[in-house]
């Protein structure tokens, strides 16, 4: 894993050396709303858990693909987490690991402002009890709503925030309802050439369990553009803030999304 980290740090900064100046490219290189299709891979890599055993960790790869249509209007957004999940016998004190893919998701947004510099969009989200393990997903199907916000007013600065919420209507009569939201705040500063600072961390919150997470994040990002397609690579460490229950005490996020240029 550390490989894995430090290789992608090491093409950030490569990519870095060797980029031109786009700034209008760079500042929407992380807009979800934009009007092209997209492909993410992103990690969550979680050493350390509060309220765990020191030996519990966590690792989640979200594969994300989205595209628009009805001329930017509408943007569908659907998300499949890889997990793996680490936790000791309390007897042995031997880490099990459990690996598998977990409940996939999606979003319909309806994209009501959709200026250079404003964008934004409203629509319904659906989780749906995918999970290969049972300790990797909820067992429920579930509905909400989810709200995307972009501003880039600035070439320098851009901020906005993705905020959903979803509860469960449908699923594994045995297991527990779900109930919860989740805050996405995400500012990007832009330091020429395609590099920027970022921090995008997910306030989150279980109302059925009544307990939630604040992190706060601050990493690198780089935007390269190579023929048709926008490389947006970046690394963003996360610290908690506030958490109450078994939560992330530290995380680092790290990604490459690609944008597919007309």
């Amino acid at each position: 894993m550390k490989k894995i980290f430090t290789f992608l740090f090491a093409l950030v900064i490569a990519f870095g050396a060797f980029a031109q100046d786009d700034s209008a490219g760079a500042a929407q290189a992380n807009n979800p709303l934009a009007n092209m299709t997209a492909l993410n891979f992103q990690n969550y890599f979680t050493p350390k858990l509060t309220n765990a055993s020191d030996a519990s960790y966590m690792n989640t790869t979200w594969i994300r693909y989205a595209t628009p249509f009805a001329d930017g209007k509408l943007l569908l957004r659907v998300s499949a987490p890889l997990s793996t999940i680490g936790t000791p016998d309390p007897v042995t004190d031997v880490v099990n690991t459990t690996n598998g893919l977990g409940d996939i998701n999606a979003f319909l947004s309806y994209n009501f402002v959709s200026k250079p510099t404003t964008t934004m969009g409203i629509g319904p989200l659906i989780s749906m009890p995918t999970a290969s393990k049972e300790v990797l997903g909820s067992g429920k199907w579930q509905g909400g709503l989810a709200f995307v916000a972009f501003i880039a007013k600035s070439p320098v600065f851009q901020y906005g925030a993705l905020v959903t919420w979803q509860t469960s209507f449908a699923g594994d009569s045995d297991r527990n309802g779900t109930n919860n939201s989740a805050i996405q705040p995400f500012y990007f500063f832009q330091l020429g050439k395609g590099t920027y600072l970022r921090g995008a961390p997910i306030w989150y919150y279980d109302f059925e369990n009544d307990s939630f997470n604040m992190p706060m994040g601050l990493g690198l990002g780089q935007v390269v553009k190579v023929g048709s397609t926008v490389m947006n690579l970046f690394m963003e460490p996360q610290y908690t803030m506030l958490s109450k229950g078994t939560q992330p005490q530290f995380q680092l996020f790290a990604g490459i999304n690609l944008q597919f240029t007309k």
